[in-house]
Parts: structure tokens; sequence; C-alpha cells
């Protein structure tokens, strides 16, 4: 127990890190995501090709690997490489991997709307915007929650990878206890972190399940 004690305030230092990791890209990947799937059903056929191009890209390839590329790959571009900050890659490599599948998961609720409440719409007068806005995404919302939130739940196993940037998160600092001590009790500690985290997340999602529930009934 006194072990324990002794290597929680790194491992709190490395969870605030990682929690903060999550929360940035949460609220950059959604709205992200959400403008992504309005343009993957856009009329225009260029533009659905090109979002089309992005989703198959960014759901194609690791993000391992896009981490790699963002950190170590885009300083060599030609005509003046990109430079950013370790967590500055991160949140680029993580927002745009997690905004193309929320995209498709957002898309798919707003096709399984019904074509009769667009003509409804329609009917009274509102623009697509509107349509969109006060009819659609509302009840597109209710919808999607679950896939969301295995989305998101992943997403706090994910940060996981940022340990490759050298960014002193969760994983990164319980490994670096494991290898000084040679004791894996850092390891189950971690996977503590991991399931609080998660909790918290199923948590909040089952509570805006339920608050939807009861708003619809």
């Amino acid at each position: 127990m006194d072990y324990v004690l002794e290597i929680l305030g790194p491992m709190v230092d490395g969870s605030l890190i990682t929690i903060k990791m999550f929360a940035i890209v949460i609220v950059l990947s959604l709205p992200l995501g959400l403008l992504v799937s309005l343009l993957r059903i856009s009329r225009f056929k260029p533009l659905r090709f090109a979002v089309g191009t992005y989703i198959w890209v960014m759901r194609g390839t690791p993000l391992m690997l896009q981490l790699l590329f963002v950190y170590y790959g885009l300083p060599f571009l030609p005509f003046g490489g990109i430079m950013l900050t370790d967590m500055q890659a991160a949140v680029f490599a993580f927002t745009f991997n997690y905004a193309a599948y929320t995209a498709e998961i957002f898309r798919a609720g707003i096709q399984s709307i019904d074509k009769g409440q667009y003509e409804g719409a329609k009917a009274l007068g509102m623009t697509y915007m509107q349509t969109m806005r006060r009819i659609i995404i509302p009840q597109m919302i209710k919808r999607v929650l679950p896939p969301i939130s295995n989305e998101t739940i992943s997403l706090v196993k994910d940060t996981s990878l940022i340990y490759i940037l050298a960014m002193n998160d969760l994983l990164r600092t319980t490994r670096a206890i494991v290898q000084r001590d040679f004791d894996t009790t850092a390891f189950i500690v971690a996977g503590v972190f991991y399931l609080l985290m998660t909790l918290v997340v199923t948590f909040v999602f089952e509570r805006l399940e339920k608050h939807y529930a009861a708003y619809e009934g």
C-alpha cells in the first residue's frame, strides 16, 4: 500500500495530461465530425468525393502512423514544413482521425431520418439549414448517442498512443515507473485509472440517453 501511495503522485500527473488530451479532442472532433457528415451528403459530387477520400484515409490507416506523420513528417514537407509541438501534433492527429469516424456515425444518423420530415419542413417554408438545425439534427443526436459513446470510450484508451511522442501521459509515466522499480504494480494502478475514466464517460452518456428518451416521451 505504501508503494501505491508513493507512485500515485506521478501517475495522477500523467492522468491529467491524458484527460486534457481527451477533453480537447472531444471538443474539437465532434463539431468537425458533424460538419464533415453534412459535407459527405452534399449534392456537390466533387465535395462528396474529397470528403469521402479524407474519411477513407483516416479510417484506413493506423492512428499511430498518422501521429508519427504529423509529428515527424510535416516538418519535411516541401515549400516549408510545419513544426508542431508534441501536444499540438497529438491533438491534430486525434481530432482529424476521430472526426472521420464520428462523421460516418452522424451521416448514418441523418440518413436514418424519414424523408417525410424534410418534406414537412419544406411545406412549412423552412430552408435546408433550418430543417437540419431544428428538426433533423435533434432527432439524429438521440439515435447516434450509443455509437458515439463507444467511440468516446475508445478515445480514452487510444490516448495512450501519445506516449510515442514522449508525452508524459499516464501510460508513459506508468512504463517509466515499472522500468525503474522492476515492479508491475503500476500497470494495475494505471488500469484502475483507465477504468475510472471510462466509467465517468459511460455514466455521462447513459444520462444523456435517459435525458433524450424522457424528452421524446
